[in-house]
């Protein structure tokens, strides 16, 4: 591996971790490939990120997913300045509030309702509890990472990709009330259905992203079983939505879930998670019910980046734009995986796949090897990467010469 002297983003990964625990706010944003892979990203542009040494990286994490339209995209940037000029926030709702409420309910199928928090894992957790009020039962299925704030089921996702079978800071009496269940395993499902008859809450979905596809008999069975057993069911499309169609999955594959959270592709970057759903469920937040309540979920910058954003999925298709995008790269590093003979693939929809192994090679052998020569040589992935509005054709073109460049000294590194 070429010896990179320490460098200023170095530094500063340093710094953050005398300040910060884990070295970030976000666990997976701290830096686990230095040094080639930055420390700090000071500055985005488009599809392209550079960090405290000014290096440019073509990038394919995104802010972990939430920038769909590109950094300093102008409609978004411009709505937001303008807002600026108005105040951010106040002490009663403001007309955005209302608009992008009801835009939201004209663009997810299930929402006849809508309101805002900041993240998606806290909108999850309020509809765990808006399911608990509707139904009178305690108990609850987690299929999936339904964020920090919902990572109560033992063998259940405590981070993406990572399941736990201790829970720091989860009481048993609260992990107990908590299922995990695997993607697209309707038997386990039954099973707890049985089990907990007239007990279960609600069904939390969370997709995998590399064997999404199976999402078009998963999600109508699991549905069906909702039914049955008289348990709502409630779609995290915190990734999904806005990029898999503007409705997200429950658009896709048409199975209309009773509650929906959208939070990474609704505001390019923006905070801001909406959790939507049917009028007599979501009625259990009127007064003297269930309290969900934050003084930052009317904050006017966001709502206005939403507009904007929402008004730019409908008149450009940026969902399509994202289909088509990803197959170019991801499509065609599978084939230089295939040519040059590296276990490795992408797998899933091509706005949202994630990285693999191929021939019974572990990740942890393949993967890191791989993701640190990609930033070696100027490509910023993650586990599961992401196309955006700003890659264009010359983008994709040059990040693939770059990946070629990262798979030759795979490997050259690899057979030495």
């Amino acid at each position: 591996m070429q010896d990179i002297q320490t460098t200023l983003s170095q530094g500063w990964t340093e710094r953050l971790k005398q300040s910060i625990p884990w070295g970030s706010s976000t666990g997976s944003k701290s830096p686990v490939y230095a040094p080639e892979e930055p420390g700090v990203i000071v500055r985005g542009k488009g599809c392209r990120v550079w960090d405290a040494d000014g290096r440019d990286y073509i990038d394919f994490r995104n802010g972990l997913g939430p920038v769909t339209l590109g950094y300093g995209y102008p409609a978004v940037d411009e709505a937001i300045r303008r807002q600026l000029d108005n105040g951010i926030i106040y002490g009663h709702p403001h007309t955005l509030e209302c608009e992008v409420a009801e835009m939201a309910c004209e663009l997810i199928p299930c929402a006849e309702q809508a309101r805002f928090l900041k993240t998606g894992g806290e909108a999850i957790a309020a509809c765990i509890k808006i399911a608990r009020a509707y139904t009178g039962r305690d108990h609850i299925v987690q299929i999936g990472y339904n964020g920090w704030l919902n990572s109560n089921a033992i063998g259940g996702a405590a981070l993406p990709g990572r399941t736990a079978q201790v829970l720091p800071g989860v009481p048993l009496a609260v992990s107990s009330l908590h299922h995990a269940c695997g993607w697209n395993d309707i038997a386990v499902l039954e099973r707890l259905m049985d089990e907990f008859s007239g007990q279960i809450a609600a069904i939390v979905i969370a997709a995998d992203y590399s064997s999404m596809e199976a999402g078009h008999t998963y999600y109508p069975a699991v549905r069906a079983l909702a039914d049955k057993h008289g348990t709502l069911l409630i779609f995290d499309e915190i990734v999904t939505g806005f990029r898999i169609a503007i409705g997200g999955a429950q658009q896709y594959f048409g199975v209309t879930p009773d509650l929906a959270v959208f939070s990474k592709g609704i505001a390019n970057g923006m905070p801001l998670s909406v959790y939507a759903g049917r009028k007599d469920v979501m009625a259990c937040c009127a007064p003297g019910k269930v309290v969900i309540s934050s003084t930052f979920g009317g904050e006017t910058l966001s709502l206005a980046a939403a507009k904007a954003c929402m008004d730019t999925y409908r008149r450009s298709d940026v969902p399509g734009f994202l289909w088509k995008q990803g197959e170019a790269v991801w499509g065609a590093l599978n084939r230089l995986f295939e040519r040059k003979g590296i276990p490795a693939t992408v797998r899933g929809f091509w706005p949202c796949p994630a990285f693999g192994t191929t021939g019974g090679k572990p990740g942890s052998e393949v993967l890191p090897l791989f993701f640190r020569l990609a930033y070696k040589h100027g490509i910023s992935l993650y586990n599961v990467s992401y196309v955006n509005f700003s890659h264009r054709d010359e983008d994709i073109a040059e990040a693939l010469v770059r990946l070629e460049r990262a798979c030759d000294e795979y490997i050259e590194t690899a057979a030495g």
